[in-house]
């Protein structure tokens, strides 16, 4: 494989290594992708709105990490270079960005966004500008071993609490009976953006919880979270095993995937893995909403995914229009679906019938996705990393039974004032 700097077009390179910008090159340019499948699909839709509207188009590959891929086009977009027109930018994205980038309803005819999931377009759009244009999604779900349930006589979890009961009963059951490595749960604990995506699903699940409130009010400081965090505490060590509080989405799926758990918490992407060839629970496992925090709570996901924006700077801002169209249209999100399961932005094609026989989880994820959790990034702004930071560590620290709910929630609540400022 080429190095990354490799695949870069010279002007790039030289903004993002501090140096002068080579003239712009006439070409297109798009950011879509790093390696793999995302990589490949992209190359594929491109080519063909090229063959069909004979324009040229680059594909620039960025950094696998998103991390790396923010910095790097925060170095572009701060230098206003026109060398990349279009990029693909994170869900959590939006608000740090928005000022780089263009207003889509300048350049994308109205039907471009008819039919999205208003969670999706609301989180795209930053003080009334529509800055990304939402092309996949991601939402928090719950997987479990539908094989056990039946066997042990136990409904679908309806709430944590219930969850809990069921998850101990069940692990108990399958240790007397033999499997000493069985859990009744895993999830993503260990102190990074995954910690936080479960932690808004247990905290938004309760009546009234929130972290920070749609007008942008600090909510943390509340009954709900401090219900949330104490249940989530009682878990390690008893129904999840204490190493998940190292647990990434991989680690949790190898622990259900080997057949060693009842319940997970993971994202759409393990739908297929579970149900592969070498896959101990595959043909018994089922997905179902997240529990609600209690019988007057609601289901919570968190969602995440990715949408396509053009830069500010883009020379050809029109014409970038034309491909971001292209590439988000319900034909093309149906494809990538099929082909690589990237889950649709646009609501109806969870009722298409080729997509509900390749994925019969659809019926159950569109329901999940219209009852989303989006992370505060369009309130917060370029300040959501601290508020995230703040979160995943306060919470990790109540998991390790390092610090009192009580405690964490205050400080918590102290630090995101101090983010906050006066205004996000």
């Amino acid at each position: 494989m080429k190095p990354f700097s490799s695949l870069l077009p010279a002007a790039v390179l030289a903004v993002a290594a501090g140096l002068p910008a080579l003239a712009a090159a006439e070409k297109l340019t798009i950011s879509c992708g790093a390696v793999g499948a995302e990589l490949q699909l992209c190359r594929e839709g491109v080519e063909a709105w090229s063959k069909q509207t004979g324009h040229s188009v680059e594909v620039v590959s960025t950094p696998n990490s998103a991390t790396e891929r923010l910095s790097f086009y925060q170095q572009i977009l701060s230098a206003q270079s026109s060398d990349i027109d279009i990029i693909q930018i994170d869900v959590v994205w939006p608000g740090m960005l928005a000022n780089h980038l263009l207003d889509l309803n300048e350049v994308l005819p109205t039907a471009s966004t008819q039919g999205y999931f208003q969670a999706q377009l609301d989180n795209a759009t930053v003080a009334g500008r529509l800055v990304t244009l939402p092309w996949f999604t991601d939402s928090g779900l719950l997987y479990y071993r539908k094989d056990l349930l039946e066997q042990y006589g136990k409904p679908v979890p309806q709430t944590w609490d219930e969850l809990t009961a069921t998850a101990k009963a069940i692990q108990q059951a399958e240790r007397d009976a033999g499997n000493a490595n069985m859990w009744g749960y895993v999830f993503q604990g260990r102190a990074y953006e995954g910690l936080t995506c479960n932690a808004l699903e247990w905290i938004g699940s309760h009546p009234g919880g929130a972290l920070i409130d749609p007008q942008g009010q600090i909510a943390v400081d509340s009954p709900a979270t401090r219900q949330a965090l104490s249940l989530a505490k009682s878990w390690v060590g008893d129904i999840s095993p204490r190493g998940v509080l190292n647990y990434t989405e991989e680690e949790g799926r190898g622990v259900f995937q080997s057949g060693n758990a009842v319940f997970m918490r993971n994202w759409p992407y393990v739908w297929a893995l579970a149900q592969s060839a070498d896959s101990a629970v595959k043909d018994k496992v089922a997905i179902a909403p997240l529990p609600k925090g209690g019988p007057d709570g609601k289901h919570a996901s968190t969602l995440g995914g990715w949408g396509l924006s053009i830069s500010r700077y883009s020379a050809q801002p029109k014409l970038a229009g034309e491909l971001v169209a292209y590439l988000t249209s319900a034909r093309e999100q149906k494809h990538r679906a099929l082909v690589s399961a990237y889950n649709p932005v646009i609501e109806s094609l969870y009722q298409d019938p080729e997509l509900l026989a390749a994925m019969p989880y659809y019926s159950d994820l569109h329901a999940i996705l219209s009852d989303g959790v989006m992370r505060p990034a369009s309130i917060t702004g370029d300040r959501y990393p601290r508020v995230s930071n703040a979160l995943f560590d306060r919470v990790h620290g109540v998991l390790a039974g390092e610090t009192p709910v009580d405690q964490a929630v205050s400080e918590l609540h102290g630090e995101l004032k101090r983010i906050k400022r006066r205004s996000w």
